[in-house]
């Protein structure tokens, strides 16, 4: 049977007889074994048969087994539950004949328990029958220090005997035993009554003191009470002759009632500390009652005074001699009882676990009344600005520093320095509230009466003057941050939200930056004749590009000139960048609006405009230069402000790049237009046309054709108007012979760098500030009115308003003015008599 080892098994699950015949006759040639195959297949198959028959068998026999097995394990499991039965009844029976055997024990046990709570009450009962008659022959006999424990021994058992109070016997020594305390309580309140009157105090010191020990032992209402008649024995001498009287008890005659309790301490300490416990710290609670009755009779003297007849008010320094001498007062009695908890001033009973002060106990009745004080103070404040108005900012005497302050500055801030200090020795809630109102309200007229009135002198300051007001305007900005830092501190947390200087901080930047663009006005008066020269060239016959025109020069030499008077003047480095930059600013704008002036310019004369821009850019570049304190800056500053220069002076780029440009052919100026100023507006278009001097005729084709390729898809994208060439040549603009109030910023934004817009802009921000001031004050009076008076309130608020605008604009972006918020502390010179702020409450 070739193959037959390889064929597939006969008991697998996936047998297939096909082939498994095909795999044994794999070859023609092994047919001949068929015969012999059938043979062998057959013999197994009857082998396994016979095997199938014998497990059969053998299964059939081994059921009746397994049964048995089972029934088996039935009738065991059924005897075991008999069994556990039989074990539970017996544990029954036991538990059962235990606890009859017990019951007795139990019955034993509580008896034994009853009898010993019987005779512990019985042995009670007659110890307090036995304390009680000997309490009462105790007290009879004043023998207190006896009576002072045996009391405590008597309260104590008949706590045992609270819920025995419905026995008759219990409840009649109950009663006994509290008719006996207030029997002592009365006793020992006569003895007392009794020494005091007649005088027998220091004989009696011993059994006085023995009988606080039964006051003691009484509890705490026994306690106050003794107290309390002591207290009041004690001040009523007090009471009387202060209250009595209107002269003693005036607030002239203060002092005498300090004095008075000073005496009548001194007394107690000498003659009764020895009588009272020193846990009940008498004397504390009698300074205390001291205080409350001092600050009941203040109140009344003060709310009388306010109601005076003939409508007087109180003397503000009698108030305020009287609050400092009643401080003093207070403090010496917490320096006295510092280490000591002290009684609460609302009850003369009460000991408060928390340590308490004596501060304002007294001086809170004059609190309400302070308003005075700071009325006085607005009054004076009122009284110093016209004085500093008047007086010049330097004395004839004193030499000019670049690191110098206004005098003024420095008087006003010692008498800020000193109001505060006092008034927050005074009271730290409204009131010192409302001084930093007053002294808010009098540094916006401090800069807007003294600090703006001296840069619009007429004729323009000086500039010395100028630096004056800047280091001035610079100091006061960052004192006034420092103040507010201050109260806020002092102030009880209630009103600290409401502490704002940050308007009148904001103010004095507005200052600052005023006289930043009066030295920046100056140069532009000295530059007026290089652009009269500028303006009187006519650029419209010009035939060829040569070097730099004459007044670049002359420009540059004037520029040049003025930067080496101011900038060693200016001390601070932030300063003389806002100079730098508002310079060059203010240079590009007058060189935009002189260009206009010059119409019609030819594309030579643009030529040349252009090549003079870039000589003057070069020449601008060394102008931080002249400052000491910028020179010595890092060269990321100057880099960065030589940046600041091409950029303001490429605002120029556009507008000549256009003047370049033939009008013929059209197309080449219309693209150019596209190109450079980029926007829809056939007014900006029609202004190029006027600046090159094109005829009236000519405009419209030109205009015709720059609105076909403005329409254009590649021009989508331009925008509406150019902020080049919108503010020109308007009314009140360039062509009027100046940019407006707009301009400026205007421009800034046609050069293309946002930042730009945040910059100190003096053309557009000091001509609003000093035109609202002169507007504010023309609307109420002539010009000639307004020069040496102060402004009327409309004008006040107008200029407020503005200053703090200015202010609150450099907060918001601080790098437009070279840094300048950054300044902190003082200006960086010694200034004679000043300080920080940080001293000012102390």
């Amino acid at each position: 049977m070739n193959g037959a080892s390889a064929a597939p098994s006969l008991d697998a699950v996936d047998f297939d007889p096909i082939e498994h015949l095909n795999t044994i006759f794999s070859h023609p040639s092994t047919l001949n074994s068929i015969n012999v195959t059938a043979s062998a297949l057959q013999t197994h198959q009857d082998d396994l048969s016979t095997s199938i028959s014998a497990l059969v068998a053998a299964q059939a026999s081994s059921d009746d087994s397994s049964l048995q097995r089972m029934q088996s394990a039935k009738d065991e499991l059924a005897q075991l539950f008999r069994k556990i039965e039989s074990v539970r009844t017996r544990a029954f029976e036991t538990e059962q004949t235990i606890t009859s055997m017990t019951a007795e024990i139990k019955r034993l046990d509580g008896t034994k328990r009853n009898l010993t709570l019987s005779m512990t009450a019985l042995k009670r009962l007659q110890m307090l029958t036995t304390a009680y008659e000997q309490l009462r022959g105790l007290a009879k006999s004043r023998q207190y220090r006896d009576c002072a424990s045996l009391l405590q021994a008597v309260l104590q058992l008949m706590k045992h005997f609270n819920s025995y109070r419905s026995i008759d016997q219990i409840a009649t020594l109950s009663r006994n035993v509290a008719e006996l305390q207030r029997e002592l309580l009365e006793q020992v309140c006569e003895d007392f009554e009794m020494a005091f009157a007649k005088g027998e105090v220091t004989t009696k010191k011993g059994v006085l003191g023995e009988a606080c020990l039964v006051m003691d032992a009484l509890g705490e209402n026994a306690r106050a009470r003794l107290v309390t008649w002591y207290v009041n024995t004690q001040l009523r001498e007090y009471r009387q002759v202060f209250r009595g009287n209107d002269e003693a008890g005036s607030l002239d005659n203060i002092g005498r009632r300090y004095s008075w309790f000073r005496r009548m301490l001194k007394t107690y300490e000498d003659e009764h500390a020895g009588i009272f416990p020193l846990q009940w710290r008498v004397n504390e609670v009698l300074a205390n009652a001291f205080c409350e009755g001092t600050r009941d009779d203040f109140k009344g003297i003060l709310e009388r005074s306010m109601r005076r007849a003939d409508g007087a008010k109180i003397d503000v320094n009698l108030l305020l001699s009287c609050l400092q001498e009643t401080m003093n007062f207070e403090h010496s009695l917490e320096k006295r009882f510092a280490s000591e908890p002290r009684a609460s001033i609302d009850t003369l009973s009460s000991i408060e676990d928390k340590p308490h002060t004596f501060d304002r106990s007294i001086s809170e009745a004059f609190e309400p009344y302070l308003s005075l004080w700071v009325d006085s103070q607005d009054k004076q404040l009122a009284s110093m600005i016209p004085k500093y108005r008047n007086q010049p900012l330097l004395p004839l005497d004193e030499e000019f520093s670049p690191q110098a302050v206004i005098p003024s500055s420095i008087e006003l801030f010692h008498f800020y320095k000193t109001t505060l200090a006092q008034c927050a020795k005074l009271s730290t809630g409204e009131r010192l509230l409302d001084l930093s109102k007053t002294l808010a309200k009098y540094l916006d007229e401090y800069a807007q009466q003294v600090l703006l009135h001296f840069l619009q002198a007429p004729g323009g300051p000086s500039l010395q003057n100028t630096i004056l007001v800047l280091n001035t305007a610079d100091y006061w900005h960052a004192n006034s941050q420092q103040l507010e830092e201050n109260l806020k501190k002092r102030i009880d947390s209630d009103f600290a939200p409401k502490v704002d200087l940050s308007p009148q901080s904001d103010a004095f930047m507005g200052v600052a930056s005023a006289a930043v663009l009066a030295l920046v006005h100056r140069v532009e008066v000295d530059c007026e004749a290089s652009w009269r020269e500028m303006r009187n060239t006519n650029w419209s016959k010009m035939e060829s590009v040569g070097d730099q025109s004459s007044y670049v020069a002359e420009l540059l030499k004037h520029v040049n000139a003025q930067a080496e008077q101011i900038l060693p003047l200016v001390g601070k480095q932030q300063y003389a960048r806002a100079f730098c930059d508002n310079l060059v600013e203010h240079l590009a704008t007058t060189y935009i609006a002189n260009i206009v002036q010059c119409r019609p310019v030819s594309e030579v004369g643009a030529e040349q405009m252009l090549l003079d821009k870039y000589v003057l850019t070069k020449g601008l570049t060394t102008l931080l230069s002249h400052s000491p304190t910028a020179a010595s800056s890092s060269t990321t500053t100057q880099a960065g402000f030589v940046k600041r220069v091409n950029h303001s002076m490429g605002r120029l780029d556009p507008l000549l790049k256009t003047l370049q440009v033939r009008p013929s052919p059209p197309e080449g100026l219309v693209q150019a237009y596209l190109i450079h100023i980029g926007d829809r507006s056939d007014t900006n278009f029609r202004k190029i046309l006027e600046l090159k001097g094109v005829r009236k005729q000519d405009q419209p084709s030109l205009v015709e054709l720059f609105g076909v390729h403005r329409d254009g898809k590649t021009n989508e994208q331009l925008v509406a108007m150019s902020p080049l060439l919108t503010p020109l040549m308007n009314s009140g603009g360039i062509g009027s012979g100046g940019l407006g109030i707009g301009a400026a910023s205007a421009l800034g934004a046609a050069s293309g760098v946002s930042n730009l817009q945040t910059r100190f802009d003096p053309a557009s921000f000091g001509e609003k500030l000093f035109s609202a001031a002169r507007d504010g004050v023309e609307r109420m009076g002539t010009g000639s009115d307004r020069v040496g008076s102060p402004m009327s309130e409309d004008a006040k608020a107008t200029v407020e308003g503005n200053l703090k605008s200015i202010g609150k604009f450099f907060r918001r972006d601080m790098s437009g003015f070279g840094g300048i918020g950054a300044i902190g502390g003082r200006f960086g010179g010694k200034r004679e008599g000043g300080g920080s702020i940080d001293d000012t409450v102390r």
